[in-house]
């Protein structure tokens, strides 16, 4: 090889490893920025949420002296807005701190007082780490049975969010919210029960928000109310879903509308998180949340509003009960379901959404049904009332 050549190898092979490096440092991802924390408490549970500004890995574990827990976020900066130290000291955590563990991780730390138990999982959109945690568990007394059972009933949307809009211009916020106040006002007639609404009027909260509300409340029961909408305007029906794993289609075309993201960002994020996530949250609710109770829920609320709109009105369609993964149910430390009451895209069933009628049949026969689940209710679980009205056959 002549000098020259050399040369021209030594300078092309230079041009080459530039050219890779930078090519490689292009394709490498920017560390993700850990922007906010908030925090929610009530007796016996806190809800905290670390926003970001995009999903991250993390790990956890529990040290002692001092009791704490900490999460380790994987490729994060910390924002320059977050304060060291965030005191809570609501008999559960004594403080959130969060800092800068070392080039790529971001180390958010729970200073605990005394606590039971604690989830953990992230929403992808928009990105958080949520962190629920429980005190100790209250001690039953024989008066427990007597006392009154609370229901939390979330009408979706809300605020800016007006969900899905009908072909006329009907929102599902203003539908849903109006189907809400009307089922609390029919569950109210029963003493026994203690009735909580996600909002009242028209107003935006976050999904984090509503279910931290439910458990903040220790709720016995979740229902959030919607209305389906589809591509396909002759899509028409009625459906109550619980959260569990899908692969059905149509399903997570619908989960993915309610959770306000893309059909192919719920795809990539139900792959993504099939083993590593979904299981664990799964196995989670199986333990906690009691499955079988959201599905016995689910079943009553469903076949009581298809018997009774088909009593009054032609061609309803039974769709049936379904599973998805909607983020307004996860973490949801009750029996929880989201009903899909009509089509609000499908321009019949607008119409019927309009009319108060048809709205007061949904939310009476909604009433229905979580009366016939607390009828089926085991003795240590129903109230006394219940068991008065089952005995005289009411």
């Amino acid at each position: 090889m002549t000098r020259r050549n050399f040369i021209f190898s030594l300078l092309s092979l230079k041009v080459f490893l530039s050219s890779f490096f930078s090519s490689k440092n292009a394709y490498a991802s920017d560390p993700v920025e850990v922007k906010h924390i908030r925090q929610w408490s009530s007796k016996g549970y806190t809800r905290v949420v670390v926003e970001l500004s995009a999903p991250v890995e993390f790990s956890n574990k529990r040290i002692s002296n001092p009791d704490r827990l900490y999460f380790d976020l994987k490729n994060t900066k910390i924002s320059k807005e977050i304060n060291n130290a965030l005191p809570v000291g609501d008999g559960i955590l004594k403080t959130v701190r969060a800092g800068q563990f070392n080039q790529d991780t971001v180390r958010v730390v729970l200073d605990l007082e005394e606590i039971r138990d604690f989830k953990a999982f992230i929403l992808e959109e928009p990105p958080k780490l949520i962190i629920d945690v429980y005190g100790r568990k209250p001690v039953k007394t024989n008066n427990d049975v007597l006392s009154q059972k609370t229901i939390v009933i979330d009408a979706g949307h809300g605020g800016h969010d007006p969900g899905a809009v009908g072909p006329s211009g009907l929102y599902e916020k203003d539908v849903v919210l109006d189907i809400a106040l009307r089922l609390r006002d029919s569950l109210s007639k029963n003493n026994n029960l203690k009735i909580y609404l996600t909002r009242e009027k028209d107003v935006f909260i976050p999904l984090v928000e509503r279910t931290a509300f439910a458990n903040s409340k220790h709720a016995d029961l979740f229902i959030s109310i919607h209305t389906n909408a589809s591509p396909n305007k002759s899509a028409r029906g009625i459906e109550t879903y619980l959260l569990n794993w899908t692969n059905d289609e149509e399903a997570i075309r619908v989960a993915a509308r309610e959770n306000q993201i893309s059909l192919k960002k719920m795809k990539e994020q139900m792959n993504k998180y099939k083993k590593s996530y979904v299981d664990v949250m799964l196995s989670s609710l199986e333990r906690d949340l009691k499955r079988d109770k959201s599905l016995s829920l689910a079943g009553n609320i469903q076949k009581s509003v298809i018997s009774v709109l088909s009593n009054k009105y032609d061609n309803i369609h039974d769709r049936h009960i379904k599973n998805a993964l909607f983020y307004v149910l996860m973490g949801a430390e009750m029996p929880s379901v989201l009903a899909e009451v009509s089509f609000i895209s499908n321009p019949v069933e607008e119409k019927l959404l309009k009319k108060e009628d048809y709205r007061d049949y949904i939310a009476k026969a909604m009433a229905d049904g979580v009366n016939a689940y607390a009828a089926a209710m085991p003795p240590d679980q129903k109230t006394a009332k219940n068991q008065r009205l089952i005995l005289a056959g009411k």
